[in-house]
Parts: structure tokens; C-alpha cells; sequence
């Protein structure tokens, strides 16, 4: 238990050198507790009596086992030593520890009317509640102890190292603390953060249901275990806990946030533009949730508002790049001169932080390409994507290796010898490729048609990919390639359910099929084929210079860290359309690949082909998708709500003068597209696999 300052001293005083030995004997009673205690027993021989020798004692007794010698030392000593929180903390731990749990709860009430802030006598408390079944009343004392432990300077150290993103610190003495106090919950929801920040989610979610199963009424970790699960694309499961944080508190503006992205995960745009009004009525000087607002009116289509919402944000934070960025992000807006000037004097500024600077750097770039000024703007989206890279770094080693294993493994006789693998289901409709390549244009086309509804970038397949290598993996491509490779029939088909199951709460209609536009899914085709058999693949392909140009010139809210440098953009690329050439190879005609360029070129019959595919009817609707309304969250959503342009064909054009690593890294790709390359390594593969 923590040291206190209340013992009343007996006898005479001690010396420093005793002073000394029992603070080592202290910091030794978790280690090494017979230590600690031969510490204690040579000042109480030097000094009969000595209050805090005893305690030491008493405790190094309790931890070694010896629970009735712990309790003879420490009864007399709370009857010396009645205003002693520390002695009468000790003696409850000895009680319960020897089944008095009675006992300890009044040797626990004693303490607690002296040090009321105690966290470690409120977390003892709780526990002695829970062996007598009082759940309310332990997840009372929890809660009591949380508030406590925010003055905790065991906890406070490693809080420090959290605010300094020290996670390894932070996770040190976290563990050490939970070590010894295993139910403090305070302490399991900030280790559940450094998790979190980790993205150790599997870990994150365990801290933080471990911490609700003891404190259920914990309202913070439960506004993080609902983020948690709505950051992770469980959008389904978040809301019945953050509903259970509004019952409690209903007009809490962080719960009712949160309330409205869960929504807006979930599609219900609606819901989501209801939440935010109602919230920025009660506190409208909010520049970040009027950026949200903005968000879920421009999903919804509605842009005058959204554009609105954009100008109010940054009328209450000038320095808000969100925002500003966000104005350029819907690609049919035009800044004026006003606001070329204001982003201008906002990069000026020596203490703008980077996120802020990265998203005016973007903006400013968008802005003077409207304008034609395409060195300048060239120069500030150039130096956008430098700041992004140095906060997310990128390796595209990693990716290379990603497909270099997947080559590898999954050739024509893997795939043969699991034919009829997986859920019978052919609900989904696939579109993977790059992002920026066409992706939501033929999202919209299919959307169109009655049979099919538009979902979203869901985020189900990843996650499944990725629960499939045990974390952390030292080698994710080597982990999953191996993962894919051992799956059994049985479990490829629980795959193929669990899919269907995940993605049923972003159903809106009674449609047949739906789709799943998530350009990433590219990298688990193979997954696809063994969980999901009868789904239609969609490779949407664009021009690697515009497509390349296109990423270069987007900011993306997450992910995507390859979009951030010319070079890694082309190297990208290369690996994407390597992959998809074998995945012809192994499994001819499984994929239909879609070119933005001749979907322009003829619209009518691109569409045609892809309805065909799809095992579709035509349908003319398909033809004026841009007069569905339905809501489109990607960046795209404006440019498909408009009838087919040329606006995106050649616009590396403006870019050329400095293409040149783009270009280098595209190699063979730029020079045979629509084609890939030809094969240069073992059959089924366009180079030779790495092992």
C-alpha cells in the first residue's frame, strides 16, 4: 500500500540512516517481501516499536503468506495508531486476505474516513463488495477510486508519458501498477489507450470490457470501448453503449458526438444531421463540430449547407485547416481571392501546428490549381505531402512483400484445390483498385440499379484480413500468407458468414445485392474467393499518371499513407497491377476490370459490360446515376452527382514538370496500360517470388 505521512511516532525519534532503510524496505515488498521484512525486523530491533517498521512488517507477512502473523502485528498497531489511514488500509488487506471480508470492509471505512482519496482503500473496497455479490456498490467504490487516481502520482507518471506519446513508459509502469493492483480500472482504461495508440485493438477492447465487468457505471471507459468499436467499423455494437451513456446523461456533447458519427458509420445520415444541429444549438462556438456537420451535409448532398457549415468553423478558428480543406474537398468548390489571402497569411504563421498546416498546404494547392497556377500549386501540395509523410511514415517494401508472398502462395492449383470453398451467398459486389481510380463512379452506376443498393468503404473485409495474423505479426505478409494458407474449409465459410453478418447493419433496402467499394480490398482477392466464392470483383483502373496525380493531390482523413510521395505512389501501383495479373492467371475471368478511360470514352456500353457481369438487367437509371441522391462519402461524392465529364482525363498534364518519380517508379506499367506487363517469373507471376 502507498506510504502516508499519519503514523504517530513512538519512542524516540529515528535516525536518517532508519528513515533510509525503510524506504528502501518499502520500494522491495512487491519484489522481495522476506527482503523488505529483514529491513523492517533490524530498525524494530533498533527502535522498539517503530510504527511504520511494523506496518512493514505486517505487509511483507501478508505477501509472503503468513496472514495470521501479518494480523497479530497490525490489530495492536490500529489500536495505537487510530489516525493512521496507512496501518488501517494494511490491516483491511490482511482481513481479506484471510476471508474477514466483514472485517476488512470496517478496517476499509476507518481508512477511508481518514484519507477519503484514497484510490488504493475505494479499489479494495470494490473488491470486498464483489466477494459479498454487491455489484452497485462495488461499481460505486470503482468509481470513487477513478476520481481518487487522478491524484495518484503513480498514475500521474505514467499520464505524463501518455501526453508525451511515450508509450513504451507509459505501458511500463502501467503494467507495474496493474501488477499490483490488478482491479484498478482507472489504470486498465489508460493502459486500454495505450493499446489503442498501438493499434493493438484485440487488447484495447479486452482492457476496457475487463474495466466495465468491474465498474460497469466507468461512464469514460465506456465512451472509449463505444469509439473504439465505431473506429474499428463496428458501428453496430457502439451504439447500444453510447445509447447507455445518454440514458445516464443525455445532453453531454461528447456522448451526443459520438451518437452522431455512430450513426453516420452507419448510414443514417439523417439521424447524424439531426444530432449535430441539435448539439450546435446548445453550443454553437464549436469549430470542429460544425466541421462534422459540414461532413454529413455534404454525404447527404446537401452543399450550400455543408459550404455553410465549412465557412462557420473557420469564421470561429481562422487557423482551422480541417475546414479549410475540406471546402477544396468537394472538388466543385472555388475559393475567391479572400480566401487565397486568408490560407496564405495562415501558412505565414510560425506557431500554426502541422496538422493544420498539412490541410491549408492542400487546400491552397487545390485553390491555385482553379486558378492555373500549376507551379505554385504543385509547390504547396508538394509540401502538404512532405509533412504527411514525416507524420505517417510509409514502406513500400512492406507492400512488395505483401504481394511477393501472395504471388507465391496463391496460384491456380491453391485456388483449384479449394473449389467450392466458403458462404453460398452473392450479395456483394467488389470494387477494389486505387482510390481516386473511377471507384465511386462505378459505385454509383451500380447504386442505380433497383437490384442493388450502395453501401460504403466498409471496413469488414480488413479486419477480418487482419484478425486472421496473430498481433503483434513480425512479418504481417509472411503471417498472412501463411494464415490463408491454413484455413480449413470450414473456417473459410465462418469467414464468408461472419462478413455477411458485419455488413447487414449498413443495409438500407431489401435489394439483393449490395456493394462494397473498399479499393484496398485488392489485397485480399484471395480472401474473397475462399469466404465469398459467388461476389462479384470490380477492378476499377485508371490512367497511372492521373491516378497517380489524383492521389498526390488528395488529403485523405485516414489511411492511405502511400499517397504521400510520387515515388511510393508508383511503386504502389506497380504491386496493385502485378497482383491482378496473377489473380487473372489463377483464376481466369474472376475479375471484371473496369477502365476509366473507355467508361468515358462509350458510358453506355462500359455499362452494359459490368450490368452483364453482375448478372444484372440493364436498366437506363444506370445511365443518369448522377440523379440518384443517395449519400456518397468519398471524396468523388459531388463529381458523381454531376453526368460524365472529361474534368479528370489528363489532368497530369498540369503536372508533368514534376512526374519524373512517379513516371520512374511506373516503369513497364506506364508504358503497357491498360495492360500489365508481361510475366517475368514463375508461371502466374510477373516476377519471380520472394521467399
Amino acid at each position: 500500500m502507498a506510504a502516508q505521512s499519519d503514523l504517530k511516532r513512538v519512542g524516540s525519534e529515528p535516525v536518517a540512516t532508519a528513515d533510509v532503510a525503510l524506504t528502501h524496505a518499502v520500494r522491495l515488498l512487491d519484489r522481495d517481501p522476506d527482503l523488505a521484512l529483514r529491513q523492517a525486523d533490524e530498525v524494530v530491533r533498533a527502535y522498539p516499536g517503530h510504527p511504520q517498521a511494523r506496518v512493514i512488517q505486517g505487509a511483507a507477512h501478508r505477501r509472503a503468506g503468513r496472514l495470521e502473523t501479518a494480523l497479530a502485528i497490525l490489530e495492536p498497531l490500529a489500536q495505537e495508531q487510530p489516525a493512521a489511514a496507512r496501518v488501517h488500509l494494511e490491516l483491511a488487506a490482511a482481513r481479506s486476505a484471510a476471508g474477514r471480508v466483514d472485517d476488512a470492509i470496517a478496517s476499509l471505512r476507518h481508512a477511508l474516513g481518514i484519507a477519503p482519496d484514497s484510490p488504493d482503500a475505494w479499489l479494495l473496497l470494490a473488491d470486498q463488495f464483489d466477494l459479498r455479490g454487491e455489484a452497485a456498490e462495488a461499481d460505486a467504490a470503482r468509481a470513487r477510486a477513478v476520481k481518487a487516481a487522478t491524484r495518484d502520482p503513480r498514475l500521474r507518471a505514467a499520464a505524463d508519458a501518455l501526453v508525451a506519446n511515450d508509450l513504451p513508459r507509459a505501458e511500463a509502469l502501467l503494467r507495474e501498477h496493474l501488477g499490483a493492483h490488478p482491479t484498478d480500472v482507472a489504470a486498465m482504461r489508460m493502459l486500454a489507450e495505450v493499446a489503442a495508440r498501438l493499434r493493438r485493438f484485440a487488447d484495447a477492447e479486452s482492457l476496457l470490457a475487463r474495466c466495465l465487468e468491474l465498474a460497469p457505471s466507468f461512464d469514460a471507459a465506456r465512451h472509449n470501448r463505444a469509439a473504439l468499436l465505431n473506429r474499428q467499423g463496428r458501428a453496430a455494437e457502439a451504439l447500444p453503449e453510447v445509447e447507455r451513456l445518454l440514458a445516464r446523461d443525455p445532453r453531454n456533447p461528447s456522448y451526443r458526438n459520438l451518437c452522431a458519427a455512430i450513426h453516420a458509420n452507419l448510414g443514417d445520415f439523417e439521424r447524424t444531421i439531426a444530432i449535430y444541429g441539435e448539439v450546435l444549438a446548445e453550443f454553437p462556438r464549436q469549430p470542429k463540430i460544425w466541421a462534422s456537420y459540414g461532413h454529413a451535409l455534404k454525404t447527404a448532398g446537401r452543399v450550400e449547407d455543408s459550404v455553410a457549415a465549412y465557412r462557420r468553423a473557420i469564421a470561429l478558428a481562422p487557423t482551422f485547416g480541417e475546414a479549410y480543406w475540406s471546402l477544396a474537398n468537394l472538388k466543385t468548390f472555388r475559393f475567391a481571392e479572400a480566401d487565397v489571402a486568408a490560407m496564405r497569411a495562415v501558412l505565414a504563421r510560425a506557431d500554426l501546428a502541422d496538422e493544420d498546416r498539412l490541410h491549408v498546404e492542400f487546400a491552397l494547392g487545390k485553390a491555385l490549381e482553379d486558378a492555373g497556377s500549376f507551379t505554385d500549386a504543385f509547390a504547396h501540395f508538394s509540401a502538404g505531402n512532405a509533412l504527411r509523410k514525416r507524420l505517417q511514415p510509409y514502406r513500400a517494401a512492406d507492400t512488395s512483400r505483401f504481394v511477393a508472398r501472395s504471388i507465391a502462395v496463391q496460384d491456380r492449383a491453391f485456388f483449384e484445390s479449394r473449389r467450392g470453398w466458403g458462404a453460398d451467398a452473392a450479395d456483394p459486389i467488389f470494387i477494389v483498385g486505387l482510390p481516386r481510380s473511377g471507384s465511386t463512379l462505378v459505385e454509383q452506376i451500380l447504386a442505380s440499379h433497383p437490384l442493388v443498393e450502395g453501401t460504403m468503404e466498409l471496413p469488414d473485409l480488413p479486419r477480418l484480413a487482419q484478425e486472421l495474423v496473430p498481433a503483434p505479426a513480425a512479418d504481417a505478409a509472411e503471417g498472412f500468407a501463411q494464415a490463408l494458407a491454413g484455413l480449413t474449409q470450414a473456417q473459410a465459410r465462418a469467414l464468408g458468414e461472419r462478413y455477411l453478418a458485419s455488413t447487414r447493419a449498413q443495409r438500407r433496402t431489401d435489394a439483393p445485392f449490395f456493394v462494397d467499394k473498399m479499393p484496398n480490398n485488392w489485397f485480399y482477392v484471395g480472401l474473397i474467393q475462399l469466404a465469398l466464392p459467388n461476389a462479384k470483383i470490380i477492378d476499377a483502373r485508371r490512367h497511372p499518371l492521373d491516378c497517380g496525380t489524383s492521389l498526390f493531390t488528395q488529403h485523405f482523413a485516414r489511411g492511405q499513407r502511400f499517397a504521400y510521395g510520387l515515388e511510393d505512389i508508383g511503386r504502389y501501383y506497380r504491386d496493385y497491377v502485378e497482383w491482378m495479373a496473377h489473380v487473372d492467371a489463377a483464376l481466369p475471368g474472376r475479375v471484371h476490370r473496369l477502365i476509366y478511360e473507355r467508361m468515358i470514352a462509350d458510358t453506355e456500353r462500359e455499362v452494359r459490360r459490368l450490368l452483364e457481369f453482375c448478372g444484372l438487367p440493364f436498366e437506363t437509371a444506370c445511365l443518369r446515376f448522377h440523379e440518384n441522391a443517395r449519400p456518397v462519402r468519398t471524396a468523388s461524392s459531388e463529381q458523381v452527382r454531376r453526368p460524365i465529364n472529361r474534368d479528370g482525363v489528363d489532368r497530369w498534364r498540369r503536372y508533368g514538370f514534376g512526374l519524373e518519380p512517379l513516371r520512374a517508379a511506373l516503369g513497364a506499367v506506364l508504358e503497357r496500360y491498360p495492360d500489365a506487363p508481361p510475366a517475368a517469373g514463375p508461371e502466374n507471376s510477373i516476377r519471380p517470388a520472394c521467399t
